[in-house]
């Protein structure tokens, strides 16, 4: 009679766990989502009196949060504050839409998240200063927007980012040389905004990095000698800026180099390469499907 009470305890319990539905905190943050970006205007909506689970974009692991995908969703309006109360959160992907407003610096609270998509929107403000909190991200793209302001010193902290771009926004001020302490990144993108002074010598610490654009900004001062340590650089751009000299270039293996833009009046002798001397208009977006 035990072993048969037992079992039946054990189906009831496990009935529960199937059943088992989000917080009241990160439904709530999930609904003011929903709510302050027009939602009844998204091209995927939400039933709100459905569960959780069934709303698109959304999943879950056990009764927790883990991803929000709603790219090229028609997002629109700002993103509320507690969006930082989505905890659990691994993949954030709202690139492609039309979100205005600040970004919320409670995006920072969370810790949890490895992908944070956001290009292609028209969010201003500036990035949270304890940006660095997010330390298990390993791509952050928030490209084309209106941010403003310089990156914060604690981006450094960030060990995992493989990707970031931050090109075509309103970002000033110099780059900060914590970004040589992101060993493993392989994408950095700062195209067109208004970043000025030298290029920090401490970039040449990123042995993995592949492309690096930083065109269309007020750098000035030389390239740094250690620039000829990026072994693994494929793409290379840097025209449109202000800098003395570039000739510290010529030491650069650049056999492995795809593409390297740079202006045309620049006098240049490449070692293991030839390219052709162009401007680049404007950048590349690989952002072309929501897989991610």
């Amino acid at each position: 009679m035990k072993k048969i009470l037992l079992f039946f305890f054990f189906l009831f319990v496990s009935g529960q766990l199937l059943r088992a539905e989000v917080s009241a905190t990160e439904k709530n943050a999930l609904m003011d989502l929903y709510n302050s970006t027009n939602g009844l205007h998204w091209i995927h909506k939400w039933n709100l009196s459905e569960p959780v689970s069934s709303w698109y974009g959304v999943r879950l692991a056990g009764d927790k949060v883990v991803e929000v995908n709603l790219f090229r969703n028609n997002l629109m309006g700002p993103l509320p504050e507690s969006i930082g109360e989505l905890g659990n959160l691994v993949i954030l992907n709202l690139a492609f839409n039309n979100i205005t407003g600040d970004l919320p610096h409670s995006i920072a609270k969370l810790s949890q998240l490895r992908v944070l998509k956001l290009e292609m929107n028209r969010i201003k403000g500036s990035l949270p200063t304890d940006i660095g909190n997010m330390k298990k991200l390993t791509e952050f793209t928030a490209f084309n927007n209106f941010l403003s302001g310089g990156i914060p010193g604690s981006i450094g902290q960030i060990s995992n980012l493989k990707i970031l771009n931050l090109s075509s926004n309103n970002l000033i001020g110099e780059i900060p040389n914590v970004l040589g302490d992101l060993r493993k990144l392989e994408s950095l993108g700062l195209f067109e905004n208004s970043f000025y002074g030298d290029i920090p010598r401490e970039l040449g610490k990123l042995s993995m990095l592949r492309e690096l654009v930083l065109a269309n900004n007020q750098l000035g001062g030389d390239i740094p000698s250690e620039f000829s340590q990026l072994a693994s650089l494929e793409i290379l751009q840097i025209q449109n800026n202000n800098f003395n000299s570039i000739k510290n270039l010529e030491m650069m293996d650049s056999r492995g180099m795809l593409v390297f833009d740079y202006d045309k009046d620049a006098n240049l002798e490449l070692k293991d390469g030839k390219f052709t001397r162009t401007r680049v208009a404007d950048t590349k977006f690989e952002d072309v499907d929501d897989n991610n």
